[in-house]
């Protein structure tokens, strides 16, 4: 067992998907391939709606952080996992691992923050449509994502701090792609019962708080929707919500998944392939779900790719 002291010649072990060397280069080229197209996707997000003025609104202006975001989420993990399988390695070092872990948890968080924040904007939009500039202003909306920010950041920082007074057997194995903080705090030498208690708060703070927060958004949302006389009203109300609304379910229940997966196996690759699909899935969705379901964001990308086939013909 080594003292915190003596973690500067830990490493950790990745244990990935498969130990199987004829499959390394299948599982390289799938995630290549989906974390090409999930930095691709969210990127086109980001500059359809930048080029468009007519896309310079609350609504828009969180789903650019929120792409933002989930190209940082997937660029925490999978590019050390795919240097990896490249290299035929599974080691990933102390400091690389809580660098990953940090990183990995603050941008799941902002994720949640987020979506949070753009429930409560449909929410304004809706339920009080006539004061929806007063109160989503450009300086409100700022500072909403300012606080999404700094709570994330100093949470991460307290569960980051927490791990690095635990001591670590050498050469630990992570039934994980990544270092995951739950994963790396199980297989601690040391007490963990402040780990756990802080994990436990924060889990209900800052996930069941905002799971609440949508909740009780989209209930008003329901509400004032069914208030609505015409059936075409009822329509052009619940359109506005869908695409948000499918991401949040597909977010809540990939994350949901991977617990439950967890607590009901030990089965390390489970454990694996369940974390896949909130850490590399839903990023990679989330633009195919806004752009697919989204008039504007449709017309926004058309122009765009207008706009830059008549600069390359000039």
């Amino acid at each position: 067992m080594l003292s915190s002291n003596d973690t500067r010649i830990l490493k950790f072990l990745l244990q990935g998907f498969s130990e199987e060397p004829e499959l390394q280069p299948l599982i390289f080229g799938f995630f290549l391939s989906m974390y090409l197209i999930t930095v691709f996707g969210n990127l086109l997000i980001i500059l359809a709606v930048s080029s468009d003025s007519h896309l310079h609104t609350p609504m828009y202006f969180f789903l650019c952080n929120l792409s933002l975001v989930d190209i940082c989420f997937t660029s925490s993990t999978v590019p050390k996992m795919l240097v990896n399988i490249q290299t035929q390695s599974k080691v990933i070092t102390y400091k690389g691992c809580i660098a990953q872990m940090y990183f990995s948890t603050f941008f799941g968080l902002l994720d949640d923050f987020l979506l949070t924040v753009m429930a409560y904007d449909r929410f304004v939009a809706i339920c009080h449509p006539l004061h929806y500039t007063v109160i989503m202003n450009p300086r409100f909306c700022g500072l909403l994502l300012l606080m999404s920010w700094i709570i994330g950041a100093l949470s991460t920082l307290l569960h980051s701090l927490l791990v690095l007074r635990l001591s670590f057997s050498t050469d630990v194995e992570i039934p994980q792609y990544f270092c995951e903080i739950n994963q790396v705090i199980k297989l601690a030498c040391s007490d963990t019962f402040l780990n756990d208690i802080v994990m436990y708060f924060g889990t209900v703070l800052l996930g069941g708080g905002p799971l609440a927060g949508i909740l009780y958004s989209y209930s008003k949302i329901a509400s004032s929707i069914c208030r609505i006389s015409s059936a075409q009203g009822k329509y052009k109300a619940f359109s506005t919500c869908v695409s948000h609304l499918s991401v949040v379910s597909l977010f809540y229940f990939t994350v949901l998944g991977v617990y439950f997966s967890s607590a009901a196996t030990h089965n390390s690759q489970s454990s694996a392939i369940a974390s896949v699909l909130y850490s590399l899935v839903t990023p990679m969705l989330n633009p195919f779900i806004y752009s697919l379901r989204n008039k504007d964001i449709k017309g926004a990308l058309k122009k765009f790719f207008g706009m830059a086939g008549i600069r390359i013909t000039e």
